[in-house]
């Protein structure tokens, strides 16, 4: 599963001014997105390089075969077409930018490809066709488990089966948009009957977005020993949730509109190349948990199948804004918080024999760690909205307002490697 080269290299120095001292976007990183240069302009496939983009389609003339195949298919407005058949393209087309960016003389033939990343708008790197949300991160359902059964935080089957709903692919948006509080039905547990209104316990989820690249034919599984070549990369997800109108739409079917008014995703897509040298150990389940069954079992998975990946997520209040103050870290915790790895989900949602296309997301669910400081939600951090968060300038949430802004960065780091980023996921509440 591990494939390290020379892109991976941590010596690697590129030309471009800055991107070896970049904190997220060294040349060891090179994530694909889809952005527009300037104001009006179509939509085409780049790479990220320090703060800088690089058009892909510009410097197709200077790669060869398979490098310059994919640079010319990256130029269009998704990278749908660019993993339609598995991950082959995108590694000639990292490793083919990966010589250019790092070959002193070819500077001043690529240098007109590259342009401001501050200057760019940057749009979703797939076309959404199907976004399945799953529930992975054991920590979060033992927590939620235990506001509401105390007594049997996890139900009978969340140990055997990966856990997981279909959720809104229309209102999945990147990172940086502004969205309305959503209304919605909500019920006070004393009172005899419902009213209609805007949520009141507005809340974030700490997520990764794990996209799909090829896919596979109606009727026909994905092995879990192949499930990883049918994964384009990661990004980061916050799946915003109306935790009011969850609570009494979600029995017996789950939630519903309390899920599907706005997903936010950071726009970079981190390649599954980019990401080999992060790969580690699923950690070992504890003693007593049920062994995966064997459709859900691989020895490779086990032993590479989870990711070396901290996320952080920060508050930014209306108030905080104003006054110019840096946001707030609410918590910080890993993504190895998973107890099905993400081979396992793709091995899972297709054994029925469902087909994945390019483009499809799956979120991981919320991944809150074991302690407090790295639980993944304010549904958990308040202990139900029970215990308000203080901030440094005075104020205090147990859920968000409008004008709070949240912002989840994750970086990916291994002894003997460059650190890489993911960029941001973040969006605000109108008001």
């Amino acid at each position: 599963m591990t494939r390290i080269d020379e892109t991976h290299d941590p010596r690697a120095s590129s030309w471009v001014e800055g991107a070896d001292t970049h904190p997220q976007f060294p040349v060891q990183n090179l994530p694909l997105g889809i952005f527009s240069p300037g104001e009006g302009s179509r939509p085409r496939g780049g790479m990220a390089i320090g703060d800088q983009i690089l058009d892909l389609g510009m410097v197709a003339s200077l790669l060869d075969g398979l490098a310059a195949e994919a640079a010319r298919i990256a130029d269009a407005p998704s990278l749908n077409a660019l993993f339609a058949d598995g991950n082959a393209h995108a590694d000639a087309l990292r490793g083919g930018v990966f010589a250019l960016l790092t070959d002193a003389d070819r500077a001043d033939a690529v240098r007109p490809a590259l342009s401001a990343a501050a200057a760019a708008t940057l749009h979703l790197p797939f076309v959404v066709g199907d976004y399945t949300d799953f529930y992975s991160g054991i920590h979060h359902a033992e927590n939620v488990g235990r506001l509401f059964r105390p007594d049997n935080p996890l139900l009978p089957n969340y140990k055997y089966v990966p856990i997981g709903y279909h959720g809104r692919a229309s209102s999945i948006r990147p990172s940086g948009g502004t969205f309305a509080r959503p209304h919605g039905q909500r019920k006070a547990p004393d009172a005899d009957a419902p009213v209609f209104g805007p949520t009141r316990r507005l809340d974030y989820e700490l997520e990764m977005a794990i996209w799909i690249g090829k896919g596979n034919s109606l009727g026909q599984p994905v092995p879990i020993g192949q499930a990883d070549a049918h994964i384009a990369g990661l990004s980061i997800l916050n799946d915003w949730s109306a935790r009011d109108l969850q609570a009494w739409e979600s029995q017996p079917l789950g939630p519903f509109l309390a899920k599907s008014f706005y997903s936010t995703v950071s726009p970079w897509l981190v390649t599954s190349a980019a990401l080999q040298p992060f790969r580690i150990a699923q950690p070992a389940r504890p003693e007593g948990d049920p062994a995966p069954l064997p459709y859900l079992f691989d020895a490779q998975d086990q032993a590479q199948g989870a990711y070396a990946v901290t996320m952080e997520v920060h508050l930014l209040t209306a108030a905080m804004r104003g006054a110019g103050e840096a946001p707030f870290r609410l918590s910080r915790g890993p993504m190895t918080a998973m107890y099905w790895t993400a081979a396992q989900l793709v091995a899972h949602h297709s054994v029925n024999g469902c087909n994945l296309n390019p483009g499809d997301l799956l979120g991981t669910g919320t991944l809150s760690g074991a302690e407090r400081e790295s639980l993944g939600s304010l549904l958990e951090l308040t202990k139900g909205g029970k215990t308000g968060i203080a901030l440094p300038n005075g104020e205090r949430r147990t859920f968000l307002l409008d004008g709070d802004e949240i912002i989840i960065t994750a970086m990916a780091q291994a002894k003997g490697y460059r650190s890489i980023g993911f960029g941001e996921c973040r969006a605000r509440i109108a008001g």
